[in-house]
């Protein structure tokens, strides 16, 4: 990682630690559409098991227990986890959940083909390099069991915000402090390489709307 690279990941850490500490629950308590979409996606696959990375406060992660999984959610922010952990004790559903301080630039904190499935939402859009896109969705390929199942939301080069605000390069952009890798959609299908590529689905979200892309990939047996 250039110096660059470390400086701009060192301030999207304080900068999500400050937004969760001064917006506690920010997203609400509802799960997001996306996870909706998984939780049966996930389901129809015998998955038993998820990890869900970049897990935030703790909605999704709420929704999957909610479900009847087990899950495992990391975070680079330890005020996010802070408050899943209370919301899960709050639902009674603690002895489902448990939670990791985790950065996705280092390897997963998991063994080899130990979980069913993996979800991601604007995760792997977050202020990553393509090369450290690439290596997180090894890892991903790695802790998966065969037949295992990756949904991911990403931000497109077809949003509003691609090519505005500031310029950080490799495709990032930032805009009110948060800064988003935008996908075009050979990167997509490069990390779908050796894995099957279920559906690209293209859906809008919030107030710009973001336009983003729902990809669901599964490995093979």
């Amino acid at each position: 990682m250039s110096d660059d690279d470390q400086d701009l990941a060192a301030a999207q850490r304080q900068h999500w630690e400050h937004t969760y500490s001064a917006h506690p629950g920010m997203y609400g308590e509802d799960p997001s559409v996306p996870a909706r979409h998984a939780a049966r996606a996930f389901r129809a696959a015998g998955a038993r098991d998820v990890l869900e990375l970049g897990a935030g406060h703790g909605r999704d992660a709420l929704h999957f227990a909610h479900e009847g999984f087990t899950v495992q959610a990391t975070d680079f922010s330890p005020v996010g986890l802070e408050q899943l952990q209370q919301a899960a004790r709050a639902r009674g559903v603690s002895e489902r959940v448990t939670t990791a301080v985790h950065d996705v630039r280092e390897p997963l904190p998991l063994p080899g083909n130990s979980v069913d499935a993996v979800f991601a939402h604007m995760l792997l859009c977050m202020a990553l390099s393509t090369r450290e896109i690439h290596t997180l969705v090894g890892e991903i390929r790695r802790v998966l069991r065969p037949g295992g199942t990756l949904v991911y939301t990403v931000r497109h080069t077809g949003d509003a915000h691609y090519g505005t605000g500031t310029a950080h390069g490799d495709d990032v952009f930032e805009h009110g402090g948060f800064a988003v890798h935008f996908f075009p959609r050979h990167l997509v299908d490069s990390l779908a390489d050796d894995w099957s590529l279920t559906e690209v689905h293209a859906f809008e979200e919030g107030d710009l709307p973001r336009r983003l892309w729902r990809v669901t990939q599964t490995l093979p047996h």
